[in-house]
């Protein structure tokens, strides 16, 4: 696991004590996220608890193919640092010795905070450590400078965190677009004007927690693997092996590809899929015309319904008003949102044969706000893939898709090495 020290120089700390100056400089611990299923005994025990618990200790060993010596040590030491408990209450009636006690994870007494940095919107929320959310909370993402604009999302994140006063927050994870330096924790954010943005040192100085900052698709293919609702046996095998090819669109595109239980995270930040072909009309700010965002994104459909008398320009349209419209019986609507269905489900079929995938994971407004494109985006994709069909879904996680991708950013680090980050926490 990556660790990194920055030094953070704004006096404030929006979590511990709003409002009031704290040193003049704080060190941040910054780790970078890791993004994939970790096969260590304490990670494998930690996960199964998360899944399955309570339960005992013969059935986890049954169930990571641990032995039960090993499994005995794992749970000695979660439950050593706090991140399990056990449940004398559920032993079965006539079982003798401590080992018999199920054991759960020790969610009541802690918290983590995620945060999603959209070009439009922020989302902030406070999960458990099983990865439930307790409470979300969407704000404008605030415009400026990037230091300007990260010191406002770190003073609500921590106002909005403080509502949880009775648990005590181990760690925040940022998921963001753009291209992210997970290592120093910095962004360069075309859409937003940042460059250089210093996450991890205002955010994780702000709140004086360890951070981990990652891209949203890569963050967004994660939750598939760690939080997705409870899987059957197979399910869960099946994503832990071959590959996965998660497709993102809302206001902005993206794509990620899990390979055998482990997203893929070049070192030189994510690649970018925004520009794209797809042979419409749309203008895009590179001057091209037909560039993926600039014909599927949110913005772009909202400039389209106003070229199309679908909307009126003032007062300031949105993309909710352009489902409304469709919803409510405008045929000008609806062949809108199918003209950008359609282009996904092109887009979708270019990139599964270029990589051929075990299966495709859809995310993102685009796909979940408006279900009746979603038979359009099958067809595009079936019209134009030549391959094999393949598993093809649309994700669990419905329109709190950003929600989950910040969440599992602020638990990677503690399913991955539970034992250290617990100690970084309390550091």
């Amino acid at each position: 696991m990556s660790v990194t020290t920055l030094h953070h120089h704004h006096a404030r700390s929006a979590l511990r004590s709003p409002g009031r100056a704290t040193a003049p400089a704080s060190r941040v611990q910054l780790v970078a996220p890791d993004l994939r299923i970790v096969d260590s005994p304490v990670a494998s025990v930690l996960r199964v608890a998360c899944v399955e618990g309570p339960i005992s200790r013969d059935s986890a060993a049954r169930t990571t193919g641990l032995s039960i010596a090993t499994v005995n040590r794992q749970v000695s030491a979660l439950l050593g640092v706090g991140l399990l408990r056990e449940r004398a209450d559920l032993t079965a009636s006539g079982a003798v010795g401590r080992p018999r006690v199920p054991f759960e994870v020790n969610h009541e007494p802690f918290s983590t905070i995620g945060i999603h940095i959209g070009a439009v919107v922020t989302g902030i929320t406070v999960s458990d450590l099983r990865g439930r959310i307790l409470g979300a909370v969407e704000i404008p993402t605030p415009g400026g400078s990037s230091d300007a604009a990260l010191t406002s999302v770190t003073r609500s994140a921590g106002a909005f965190a403080g509502r949880w006063h009775r648990r005590t927050p181990l760690w925040v994870g940022v998921a963001i677009g753009g291209r992210v330096d997970t290592t120093n924790g910095t962004v360069d954010h075309p859409r937003l004007g940042w460059e250089n943005g210093r996450v991890a040192g205002i955010i994780g100085g702000g709140l004086g927690l360890p951070i981990s900052v990652s891209g949203h698709v890569e963050a967004m293919a994660a939750s598939e693997l760690l939080l997705a609702p409870r899987l059957s046996d197979t399910a869960a095998a099946q994503s832990a092996t071959g590959t996965s090819l998660y497709f993102y669109a809302r206001e902005t595109a993206g794509m990620a590809l899990t390979i055998d239980g482990r997203v893929h995270t070049p070192a030189s930040g994510p690649g970018s899929i925004a520009h794209l072909p797809t042979g419409s009309s749309a203008l895009c700010g590179c001057g091209n015309r037909g560039c993926l965002e600039a014909s599927v994104s949110d913005r772009a459909m909202v400039a389209a319904a106003v070229d199309r008398k679908i909307l009126q320009p003032q007062p300031r349209p949105s993309i909710a008003a352009v489902y409304q419209a469709a919803q409510s019986g405008s045929e000008a609507a609806r062949e809108l949102l199918v003209e950008r269905a359609r282009i996904l489900g092109r887009t979708v079929a270019l990139l599964r044969d270029m990589f051929n995938p075990d299966r495709v994971v859809l995310g993102g407004q685009a796909f979940t706000t408006y279900p009746a494109g979603i038979p359009h985006v099958g067809e595009a994709f079936a019209a134009n893939s030549t391959l094999a069909r393949r598993d093809i879904r649309v994700t669990g996680f419905g329109d709190r898709v950003q929600e989950y991708a910040a969440t599992v950013v602020s638990l990677s680090s503690l399913y991955s090495d539970p034992l250290a980050s617990m100690r970084r926490a309390a550091a």
